[in-house]
């Protein structure tokens, strides 16, 4: 396989949410704590970042024009032309020590995202469902840290992880009502190896697992729980991946620089950057909000 390249030396704090439009060919993410929204150009290679006023945790495209955010502040709608922020709903209103972190759309164009504790506070957050409808749903819970999601090429299973627990669960799915059933562990992620956080899915139905504190993506088989294969990252916090480019095989990488000691960043400069690495394994698109 080939190398990693760092494409955006952003110097992010924390790297998230890798969101692939295959229409405009660009990547939209975010840089959680610095509260920005970058939108990345390959065939430019250029990044575009937007300053906004509040922590986003993910971050999809929406199918009627523009962005939806999920946020500190719950869910938000967001025009590209005016700059606008229009808030959709925020279901944990009654938690400010809560914020929104990863999230993404399934097959049926709902947008899942959870949320954690700001004091990271473990079983105080939960995972929702804004559907298409503009309406919500608390689907799991009780969650510490919501992270990467995923759904099977014959959507009827959704991959989740929480990232304490080391796993990545497997529910069955249903795409006409979105209910989520009968959870099973797929993917033990051994400790040693850093806690997994973001996740993506290829055309073959095996999951590649972002690598907090791990330098590294790992790529799974959810059938057998085995790990096939992994992409070494010069990064320690490794926080997501997505499929995107012409082809859907080049996988665009998030990290983070949070936390690091001088040491570590001396020795991996380029820590908190967006990274990329070109497959010879087709991945999945990533969908839109249709709401």
């Amino acid at each position: 396989m080939n190398q990693v390249q760092l494409i955006v030396d952003s110097k992010s704090l924390l790297g998230e949410g890798p969101c692939w439009d295959e229409q405009k060919q660009c990547l939209y993410w975010v840089d959680i704590l610095q509260e920005k929204l970058h939108i990345y150009d390959p065939k430019e290679e250029s990044n575009t970042t937007i300053q906004l006023d509040q922590a986003p945790g993910a971050v999809v495209k929406r199918s009627s024009g523009g962005l939806v955010l999920a946020m500190l502040d719950g869910f938000f709608a967001y025009d590209l032309h005016t700059n606008q922020f229009t808030q959709i709903i925020d279901p944990e209103s009654h938690l400010p020590e809560n914020r929104f972190n990863d999230g993404k759309c399934d097959p049926a164009g709902r947008f899942w995202a959870g949320t954690m504790r700001l004091d990271l506070k473990n079983d105080l957050a939960a995972l929702y469902c804004l559907d298409t409808n503009l309406s919500v749903r608390k689907m799991i819970h009780p969650v510490s840290t919501s992270n990467g999601l995923a759904w099977s090429q014959d959507h009827k299973t959704m991959y989740y992880i929480d990232t304490p627990t080391q796993q990545v669960v497997a529910y069955d799915y249903s795409i006409e009502s979105g209910e989520i059933t009968n959870k099973k562990v797929a993917v033990e992620i051994p400790a040693a190896e850093g806690g997994p956080d973001g996740m993506t899915i290829d055309a073959e139905g095996k999951l590649w697992v972002a690598h907090w504190g791990g330098y590294k993506v790992s790529r799974w088989d959810p059938q057998t729980g085995k790990q096939i294969d992994e992409i070494k990252v010069p990064a320690k916090q490794v926080t997501s991946c997505t499929f995107g480019g012409d082809n859907l095989d080049e996988l665009f990488i998030t990290t983070a620089n949070v936390g690091l000691e001088s040491v570590e960043l001396e020795k991996f400069p380029h820590s908190g950057g967006l990274f990329s690495i070109k497959t010879n394994i087709k991945g999945t698109q990533s969908y839109e909000f249709i709401g």
